[in-house]
């Protein structure tokens, strides 16, 4: 079974509870994302993988995005159809960057435009280039792979999905992260460390994700007390 139906398949009995809360403070930005609607971005991510660039399992992506909702549909749908997912871009079949960062050397290049309302790149898709929102808006729902994926299946920078959910339980453990516990997070999506201490580890264990960026020590009480979190990883 893959990391991505390892991590949302117990979640999905209660669907419509909120998972990824993401602050983007620069912005003045909150969005509320529900296991369901992680779920569906994944789902659409790993359905676009698979039906635009034959994205097997074991094949590389990489992703070079912040911390950010957007990253998340990313990585969960890259898991789910089997990639292995890298930081470098040299020889990946596809790389998923920012909008201020072109990836070159893979085989083709996803922007995400890490708009808080998730609308695309418009008119401004660099040359060469694909707009992730608008192109896996369009990918289906619903994603099953076509192979199981094996727990010895390369899944974050040559650690398998094994690998990668055992690391993520301990790591969960040891940041005090329990089942039910609201996490308040200002650490950066690094591969691996930032992604499985401050996105992994609370998913693996159903923890509700409070991700803020951009913000100031000020700020930061005032998300405490509005979302009522019960871990820092600040």
């Amino acid at each position: 079974m893959s990391l991505t139906e390892n991590l949302l398949r117990p979640l999905l009995k209660s669907s419509a509870r909120p998972l990824v809360t993401h602050y983007d403070d620069a912005l003045g930005s909150r969005i509320e994302l529900s296991v369901a609607t992680v779920a569906n971005w994944a789902a659409k991510t790993a359905n676009w993988l698979v039906e635009e660039f034959d994205v097997e399992e074991g094949d590389e992506v990489a992703v070079e995005l912040p911390a950010h909702w957007q990253t998340a549909g990313v990585l969960l749908g890259a898991w789910w159809c089997g990639a292995h997912v890298v930081a470098d871009a040299a020889g990946a079949r596809i790389a998923f960057v920012g909008p201020e960062g072109i990836a070159g050397k893979a085989e083709a290049t996803a922007v995400v435009a890490l708009d808080p309302l998730g609308r695309g790149l418009g008119g401004s898709v660099p040359s060469g280039a694909l707009d992730y929102l608008s192109e896996a808006r369009l990918a289906g729902d619903d994603f099953s792979p076509l192979v199981p994926i094996a727990g010895d299946t390369p899944a974050l920078l040559g650690s398998t999905v094994d690998d990668v959910l055992a690391r993520a339980r301990a790591r969960a453990g040891e940041l005090g992260i329990g089942e039910g516990a609201r996490v308040l997070s200002t650490r950066d999506w690094t591969l691996p460390d930032g992604v499985l201490d401050a996105l992994l580890a609370p998913l693996v264990v159903g923890a509700h994700l409070v991700q803020v960026t951009g913000s100031t020590p000020e700020r930061l009480v005032a998300h405490r007390e509005a979302e009522r979190t019960t871990v820092d990883l600040t």
